[in-house]
């Protein structure tokens, strides 16, 4: 399942219900006001660290960008992607949520 976090883990709670619910091999993807969730210094990166031994992390970049975050400030194993990579993710899952 594509998991798809867009809101403000300062703001609401759509990351960690999102977590309660996360099995293994699902994919998460943080935009728009989500992708605050990936950074490293952030009350929240050690949370999204833990989830990516279970599932895949990725980051739409032009969100990141969109928002100052740099690729150096995220995560490490979160992946960036594109407008056609969140296409790709979405064609491959069979069934997505958005939070």
């Amino acid at each position: 399942m594509l998991n798809i976090i867009k809101k403000s883990p300062y703001e609401s709670s759509a990351l960690s219900d999102c977590l309660k619910y996360i099995k293994s091999g699902d994919v998460i993807l943080f935009t728009e006001d989500g992708i605050y969730a990936v950074k490293k210094e952030g009350a929240f990166g050690k949370l999204v660290s833990d989830a990516s031994q279970t599932c895949a992390v990725y980051y739409l970049f032009p969100d990141a960008e969109a928002r100052g975050i740099k690729s150096e400030e995220v995560i490490s194993l979160a992946k960036p992607v594109d407008y056609k990579g969140f296409v790709d993710l979405v064609g491959d899952s069979l069934k997505s949520m958005t939070w």
